[in-house]
């Protein structure tokens, strides 16, 4: 660091150029989402059909018992009034049209009540059980919230957003600790960079670390990274809306320069704020992919986002469509074929191991003390799960009928809602980090 150095080179001034086992540079993602696409996207996540999300807040978490409940007001999450939502979006299941909607929907309560209807046609009955076979196949990288449960409400995520809330210290380490040493490949003798938890930690730890990251497979390491940046993200996002002066007149939220510094100043974190950064930035890319590939799913006639007002979901799927033919013509998409490529029973295995160890950091968030923080890390992990899907499932979307049910590959509402608003999230810190370099540009 030099007397002459802003506060911005010291953030950013690595974060720029090529990513890892990229071909892509972050100038042109910074170009490509916060002037092509952030602003259609933002108008999408604000409709109706993307905004209601409906969640299981109160299971319990399955690892330990000692949850720490966040009782400040900014931890609390509104749910919905039963009539503060669409019609269309409480009545159907959401898995094709209106009709079959309704159908399905019926088709589940009779399994539920372990009913046999004999006056459904043999067409039907093959459709309930090819779908409720792929509900409970090994395609899924989350464990699905029980939306029927009694507990699950739907939550208005405008009025519930993403900001900080208080929660931090020790209870919030725990959270992260956990994923990152039992749930991403590490070895305990290996040591992370700047673990809370732990002490006494020097530069010889951290080079131990990354040599050790490095020596990994590609799939291993990208699921290192791609964790790495869903925490980045969420801290950029806790920085930028962080509640800067709280009276009884009034609530003020923005941006928290110090806050920000604090977790990616590359003296602060002794370099590893910028390695965070590019993570974000190759997770972005990950799920930038996902939304390209599974372009077919969305196009076909049959699909709808269905909330009861035919004029704007017809206006809506337009727009989805426009956002996602956008997306496809990036030029530099992560090349997914360099994952589990190679010998095929040691590529399952590893594509087994990747599933599980997601689906476990699903349910992590579950033990979340925050309810605010546990909505947003439950949608955002499913979101990430839903991109890992869709980019695992190449062959499925290519076989898909172009009209009618398809049984091999579908997206359920709450996967389809949860993809969206998790891409969204990632676009706002993007979009956030470009605000953070302006305001860091004349600090020293």
């Amino acid at each position: 660091s030099s007397p002459s150095e802003t506060a911005a080179q010291r953030c950013f001034c690595q974060v720029s150029g090529y990513l890892d086992d990229c071909t892509c540079d972050v100038e042109t993602i910074d170009r490509f989402n916060n002037y092509r696409l952030f602003p259609r996207l933002q108008k999408l996540l604000e409709s109706d059909y993307f905004r209601y999300y409906k969640v299981n807040l109160k299971r319990p978490c399955p690892f330990w018992n000692d949850i720490n409940q966040c009782g400040r007001r900014d931890c609390a999450v509104k749910p919905c009034q039963s009539d503060e939502i669409p019609d269309g979006i409480k009545s159907a299941s959401y898995k094709y049209s209106e009709e079959a909607n309704n159908l399905i929907e019926e088709c589940e309560q009779a399994e539920r009540l372990g009913a046999v209807d004999e006056s459904l046609s043999e067409e039907t009955q093959k459709a309930v059980l090819q779908w409720t076979k792929h509900d409970d196949s090994s395609d899924n990288f989350c464990e699905a919230d029980d939306i029927q449960s009694p507990d699950a409400e739907y939550v208005d995520l405008l009025l519930n957003p993403e900001r900080y809330t208080g929660y931090k210290g020790p209870d919030a380490w725990k959270i992260w600790n956990v994923i990152y040493e039992e749930n991403c490949f590490k070895p305990q003798t290996i040591k992370r960079p700047l673990n809370p938890l732990a002490s006494g930690q020097g530069k010889s730890e951290e080079n131990t670390f990354y040599s050790w990251l490095e020596g990994l497979c590609v799939e291993k390491r990208a699921f290192y990274r791609l964790i790495s940046g869903l925490h980045a993200s969420i801290n950029v996002h806790l920085s930028a809306r962080y509640l800067l002066q709280d009276t009884w007149l009034e609530k003020k939220w923005g941006h928290n320069i110090t806050e920000f510094q604090q977790r990616f100043d590359g003296i602060l974190t002794e370099g590893e704020g910028p390695r965070r950064l590019k993570n974000l930035y190759f997770l972005y890319l990950i799920e930038l992919r996902a939304l390209s590939k599974v372009v077919p799913f969305f196009e076909r006639p049959d699909f709808q986002l269905f909330t009861g007002n035919k004029v704007q979901d017809a206006e809506n799927k337009m727009l989805l469509l426009d956002i996602l033919h956008e997306i496809k013509s990036f030029p530099l998409h992560f090349d997914e074929n360099s994952f589990f490529a190679g010998d095929k029973k040691e590529a399952n295995k590893l594509k087994e191991d990747f599933r599980l160890h997601f689906r476990n950091i699903s349910r992590i968030m579950d033990c979340v003390g925050c309810l605010k923080c546990r909505l947003w890390g439950k949608l955002q992990t499913q979101g990430l799960g839903t991109a890992l899907k869709i980019l695992f499932s190449e062959k499925l979307i290519a076989n898909m009928p172009e009209s009618g049910p398809s049984y091999e590959f579908h997206l359920t509402r709450q996967e389809i809602v949860s993809l969206f608003n998790a891409f969204g999230r990632i676009s706002t810190s993007v979009k956030e980090l470009e605000n953070f370099r302006n305001l860091l540009q004349n600090i020293h």
